[in-house]
């Protein structure tokens, strides 16, 4: 009996830790490959850029859903820069700052395949003149599939994860395609 018992208390243990929501973690948000290294290595953002501020990012709650946290993404961003070639040595001698805000982390509620949609908006500040070279609104997503994870929890942190990584190669990529140009006004990138 009180291996029966031991078992039902084990088998109910692993649903409960399988339905907890996990943060999205920073390290799979990194963008590590598919970086054009050549032409970040002859940009004006050359090991120029730091990460001044990230906001709009959301703490999970393990009793609800998955979220992209503003310190992960942070992290997340400062790695990606830095595999790009375009992270400086500290905001005092680096020629750019960058301030980002998570605006929209689209998420379903069910299904078998989580698509997950990310809008984020970009400001790159010139430190010497505090002028805005650099002003986007970049959307991405990801779809993480019932291939990935047969967890839905799971899922949601997977696309997550995955979206907020599409989008940080989507910024590095439309960095490295136009330089640095004052601007004023956010243009939503597709």
């Amino acid at each position: 009996m009180n291996l029966q018992l031991t078992k039902l208390l084990s088998i109910c243990a692993l649903a409960v830790l399988t339905a907890c929501a996990s943060p999205a973690e920073f390290q799979n948000m990194v963008v590590t490959d598919g970086i054009d290294t050549v032409k970040s290595e002859n940009s004006a953002w050359n090991r120029s850029i730091t990460v001044a501020h990230v906001d709009g990012g959301e703490e999970t709650n393990p009793l609800w859903t998955s979220e992209i946290s503003s310190d992960a993404f942070k992290k997340a961003l400062i790695a990606s820069l830095k595999n790009a070639g375009l992270l400086g040595e500290d905001e005092g001698a680096s020629n750019y700052k960058v301030r980002a805000t998570l605006l929209e982390v689209d998420q379903p509620l069910f299904g078998l395949n989580f698509t997950v949609e990310t809008r984020i908006r970009y400001e790159v500040i010139d430190n010497n003149t505090e002028s805005v070279v650099f002003d986007q609104e970049v959307p991405a997503s990801h779809t993480a599939t019932f291939g990935d994870s047969p967890f839905a929890i799971q899922r949601l942190r997977l696309a997550n994860e995955g979206a907020a990584k599409n989008n940080i190669a989507a910024f590095i990529e439309k960095l490295l395609d136009e330089g640095p140009t004052p601007s004023t006004t956010n243009v939503v990138v597709k």
